[in-house]
């Protein structure tokens, strides 16, 4: 998952490449019907086989097999504005400072796929296995940015192949666990372009995996009332490749990318024949993410230093008739980065405003379609670069901001 992606002065946020835009890297994009609801309640209700990616012990709730297929298109509007950049050293190139920058459509657009099957094996065991993504991003800059050392090209993709199972303990508790592979390429171009474009500050393409794991539990108060609580333990994933840093080339080195572990807590209350209220509280392990390493240099790669944050979203969901349900949310996303900024991860604390339709085409079968508003804010941005601890060598100052459309469809099939 070769998220070392933002290694340099970068990182950024999506999978598929354009920007899911969670907090930080972080991807939501793993269910069309999760989407249209903002994600609220996605750790408890078993509406198709994708819950199984919030929570595995949700595929305790199907009594029969289920199929999920579906697609997120994410289009994003990245800008930065306003942007000073200054390079003090000569070496690097002349001294240089330019004024007045500002650059749109930073993040593009892209596709991020999902597939889940859930196979009850008997009254209180089911396995499962899905294919989808929790990390990833891209973004690029103009090849003629006079600050191509801090912006440039980021490009990930990531891949979480997962494997579960569950069992439901009686009436009430149902519990899940299981494995996640987690395997991704990446590339990561740095210059000092348009000065010295040959001059490369970073320069990589590795490929790399990791495992990860998961627990999850289900209560059933009763059969209006259900909670749920799940825990994703992501790994530190080895990116392997030509690596290009501030001159030094070493081949076949070995980047080291912490991903940050998740726990999801979620409620679900059908309080009416044809409206449920539904919510969840994420806290996402962001401090785990502090530095990029990687084994051929002595110095980090890159200081990040972010935050823990938390996502709370709240949902409802309403039955129209037997052929259309409507459902809506809001969720709030606390940014994950701290005093440590970058112009290639515009983060900041986020608002999705979401809203979806599930048109049911046979008591068996159904079309989910969501879509989101996802809203940043401006934020005010300095990055540097030094030799030592003390030493600025090129320095950049601007406004960022990141808001994007998110658009979702999934085709779901219980047997």
């Amino acid at each position: 998952m070769k998220h070392f992606n933002k290694t340099l002065l970068a990182l950024s946020i999506t999978l598929a490449s354009g920007q899911a835009m969670a907090a930080g890297f972080q991807l939501n994009a793993q269910s069309a019907t999760g989407l249209g609801r903002a994600f609220a309640g996605d750790a408890v209700i078993a509406d198709n086989a994708s819950s199984m990616a919030r929570n595995p012990a949700t595929m305790a709730l199907f009594d029969s097999t289920a199929i999920s297929v579906g697609a997120i298109l994410i289009d994003t509007d990245v800008t930065l504005k306003n942007a000073k950049y200054q390079n003090n050293i000569p070496v690097l190139g002349p001294i240089y400072s330019k004024d007045n920058l500002s650059v749109n459509d930073i993040g593009g657009m892209s596709v991020v796929p999902n597939i889940f099957v859930v196979h009850p094996l008997n009254d209180q065991w089911a396995v499962g296995m899905g294919v989808y993504s929790n990390f990833g991003t891209t973004t690029e800059y103009p090849d003629d940015f006079a600050a191509d050392v801090f912006g440039g090209l980021t490009k990930v993709r990531s891949i979480n192949f997962q494997g579960s199972v569950s069992y439901r303990l009686n009436e009430q508790w149902s519990f899940g666990a299981g494995l996640d592979i987690i395997s991704g390429s990446g590339e990561l171009k740095r210059s000092f372009k348009p000065l010295y474009p040959e001059n490369k500050a970073l320069d990589v393409e590795a490929e790399g995996y990791g495992l990860g794991w998961h627990v999850g539990t289900v209560f059933e108060l009763d059969q209006n009332n259900h909670f749920g609580l799940s825990y994703r333990y992501s790994p530190t994933i080895k990116a392997d490749g030509d690596i290009t840093f501030r001159g030094q080339t070493n081949i076949d080195d070995t980047l080291h990318l912490p991903l940050p572990s998740l726990a999801e807590f979620s409620g679900w209350h059908q309080l009416t024949p044809k409206f449920a209220l539904s919510y969840s509280a994420q806290y996402i392990h962001w401090s785990k993410f502090d530095v990029l390493t990687a084994d051929g240099f002595e110095s980090p790669i890159k200081e990040y230093n972010w935050r823990d944050t938390w996502h709370f979203s709240v949902g409802g969901t309403y039955t129209i008739n037997d052929t259309w349900t409507a459902r809506a949310g809001y969720m709030y996303d606390m940014g994950a980065v701290d005093e440590v900024q970058s112009i290639a991860i515009p983060d900041s604390d986020r608002q999705w405003f979401s809203a979806g339709l599930s048109y049911h085409l046979s008591k068996h079968s159904v079309i989910d379609f969501g879509m989101t508003y996802l809203m940043g804010e401006d934020v005010h941005v300095y990055e540097d670069m030094k030799i030592g601890e003390k030493t600025v060598i090129a320095s950049i100052t601007g406004t960022t901001r990141a808001n994007a459309f998110l658009y979702g469809m999934q085709y779901s099939y219980k047997f």
